[in-house]
């Protein structure tokens, strides 16, 4: 095994009330990826299929737009080690007023935190070093100016290389 691993961070899909599908773009990224991290908000069983399907490891879990299907098949919180990254998954990390100390009160020995709900791109450290990253949302981008999602590696037990990807506009 590579000691590089490939990640592709989404969130808040809402397939299909906030779009039929999912962006190919999105879905091409999670055919390159080692693994796939979600931080909820779903609302449809097949996106869950389709991504089950596609990823070679899915890190997921369920949010508050999320049906009793889902919440039975996700855990509220996920917590994965990759490359010797300790990784966390939750979709509400709260108000961003105070979000870095209170996060790292909550989940302590991560090294990163991926989380959703707002819809808004979020890439911050907290004091004690853990990592706070939200990819927004590859359907609904609220009032932000673009649909987004992030792609990132882990290299030596380190997160290296996070991007935010900006998608056109919806087709189909």
């Amino acid at each position: 095994m590579s000691d590089e691993v490939r990640l592709v961070l989404t969130s808040d899909t809402h397939v299909p009330k906030r779009a039929r599908s999912l962006p190919a773009e999105l879905l091409d990224a999670v055919e390159r990826a080692d693994a796939v991290v979600h931080a909820g908000d779903w609302v449809d069983t097949a996106t869950l299929d389709l991504l089950e399907s596609r990823a070679r490891q899915l890190i997921a879990v369920h949010g508050n737009n999320d049906g009793s299907e889902l919440r039975a098949r996700l855990p509220e919180v996920a917590r994965a080690v990759l490359g010797g990254l300790r990784l966390g998954v939750v979709h509400d990390s709260g108000p961003a007023q105070g979000r870095e100390r209170r996060c790292e009160q909550r989940f302590p020995g991560l090294d990163v935190l991926v989380f959703g709900h707002s819809h808004i791109p979020w890439d911050s450290t907290a004091p004690g070093g853990l990592r706070l990253l939200n990819p927004g949302s590859p359907t609904d981008r609220r009032r932000q100016p673009y649909r987004t999602y992030m792609t990132a590696l882990v290299t030596g037990g380190r997160l290296t290389g996070v991007e935010l990807h900006r998608l056109g506009a919806m087709t189909g």
